[in-house]
């Protein structure tokens, strides 16, 4: 393998389409021609070669000009746009989005008949983004040769990756191109690595609803589930995802290439990901994301960008009211926001609305698995304000001052992590919800006692992760186009979602 510098540093006309579909292939086109020449040229620097001048691809550009913007008769919360003008975002991974582009530009082509110019933009692509899933460098390349490589590829730049867009306070140039998208590129690329990194498992494998847990104990029970999946014929799932890329197919399906790739880790990844995997991806992603509200931000600001079409959080919580029994659930309608990751990307003045969509579907997913009447159901769950705190010790404050908030803000339950899901959620317009289970209740002195713990999770954790298993399936019914909701729409929302 040779680098030939005139691969991709000479000029490629920005071609114009009328198909969604044709533009959406010539964005593949361009992103596999920009990537070759990267892959090349890191090849051939890996084996010794030194360059005269730096190498360069940068990422595709997908441009509209919308002169009408007459509102499309849908009940859809994307797929239009507000004001007539200039919109433009920089595109990566078309392979991997392909059905998600197709969907969302077929909408900007029905509602408005737009006309997509693809080409290239002058954002470059950083070398650590080229690399194929199975390609490690690094190892091949002394300290010296590592170092000479800003002077050579370009490295990710933070000052194109913020969040500006989906937080509201990007502002357009005067003349300029609005955002066409919540993420650029480079943001995408970010987080597609780093989910490698924290997950264990490529991007490629996570499905369109997110389960988010804070205990082994449901993975344990989410892997049991998966395998036995896996051993029915007639299953609706297709294949069971492991860290290490470990690849179960249902039972009478055919290996794939890419299954020999796979391996047990040595070590868990900090926050491991399962999947449960459906041929329309309208499956089940699980992640344990640990304790507290750093993780729980860190996960989701990089779910965000797969554009998943929910999220929900199961979890164990501190009961905060006399009459919860251990092992009772709670469905949080409202949050108390103590979390602190997020209060410079979202104010603590935002309220977090609860969607009507994934509380009913919570719900009545309790009421079916359970199996109980809706009298019952009251005695069994409780629907109230959840509060999250970054503080495990908040017991040990003087005063009492946390329990007083507690009060004032009619909170049932308290955990680490569930008002940073929802918040992010909110922010980054992913449809979320929580239901969490009672585990202990310290206000009124009945904490975890020694062999306690292990029992109550045997009993609660089987129930609980079938029924968020049962609100995916009662989601999935319900169909994507009614769970994205208009209450996550800005005064000037992007189009593409």
């Amino acid at each position: 393998m040779h680098y030939t510098p005139s691969a991709a540093s000479s000029p490629v006309a920005t071609a114009v389409f009328t198909r969604a579909a044709d533009a959406v292939q010539h964005l593949k086109t361009l992103y596999q021609q920009q990537i070759a020449h990267l892959r090349c040229a890191m090849q051939t620097y890996v084996e010794g070669q030194d360059f005269p001048q730096p190498v360069r691809a940068c990422y595709p550009l997908l441009r509209i000009q919308a002169h009408s913007v007459r509102r499309p008769e849908t009940g859809l919360a994307y797929g239009f746009l507000d004001h007539p003008g200039l919109y433009e975002t920089t595109v990566t991974r078309p392979d991997l989005f392909s059905g998600y582009l197709l969907t969302q530009l077929g909408l900007l082509e029905h509602n408005h008949g737009v006309q997509f110019e693809v080409g290239l933009s002058t954002q470059p692509i950083p070398i650590h983004f080229s690399f194929a899933d199975n390609d490690h460098v690094e190892g091949s390349l002394s300290a010296e040769r590592r170092q000479m490589m800003r002077e050579v590829f370009d490295l990710p730049d933070l000052a194109a990756m913020d969040d500006g867009i989906a937080n509201g306070t990007w502002h357009p140039q005067p003349g300029g191109a609005r955002p066409l998208s919540l993420f650029t590129a480079p943001r995408i690329d970010y987080s597609l690595h780093r989910l490698r990194h924290y997950t264990g498992t490529p991007p490629e494998w996570f499905q369109n609803y997110v389960l988010f847990t804070n205990y082994q104990f449901y993975i344990d029970e989410f892997i049991r589930l998966g395998h036995a999946e896996m051993a029915k014929t007639d299953s609706e799932y297709i294949a069971f995802i492991e860290p290490g890329n470990v690849v179960t197919r249902r039972t009478g399906l055919a290996p794939e290439a890419i299954d020999a790739l796979g391996a047990t880790p040595p070590r868990l990844p900090q926050m491991p990901a399962y999947h449960l995997v459906r041929a329309d991806r309208s499956g089940i992603t699980m992640v344990n994301i640990g304790v507290g509200p750093a993780n729980a931000k860190t996960i989701t600001d990089h779910i965000a960008v797969l554009r998943p079409h929910a999220w929900m959080m199961l979890g164990h919580c501190a009961g905060l009211r006399n009459s919860q029994r251990l092992g009772d659930y709670v469905l949080a309608h409202a949050y108390v926001r103590e979390d602190h990751v997020l209060d410079e990307e979202l104010p603590l003045w935002v309220p977090i609305p609860a969607l009507a969509e994934i509380q009913q579907a919570l719900q009545q997913a309790v009421a079916d698995v359970a199996q109980v009447s809706d009298d019952d159901l009251k005695r069994i769950m409780r629907t109230g304000t959840v509060a999250s705190t970054d503080n495990r010790n908040w017991e040990l404050l003087p005063d009492n001052l946390p329990q007083r908030r507690f009060s004032q803000s009619r909170a049932v339950a308290l955990d680490m992590e569930s008002a940073t899901i929802a918040a992010n959620g909110f922010r980054f317009r992913v449809p979320y919800g929580t239901l969490l289970c009672v585990s202990d209740k310290p206000l009124h002195g009945e904490i975890k006692l020694p062999g306690m713990a292990n029992h109550f999770y045997r009993e609660r954790v089987d129930q609980h992760l079938r029924i968020g298993m049962r609100a995916v399936e009662l989601l999935r019914e319900g169909g994507a186009q009614r769970l994205h909701s208009r209450k996550l729409r800005s005064f000037a929302e992007v189009a593409v979602q």
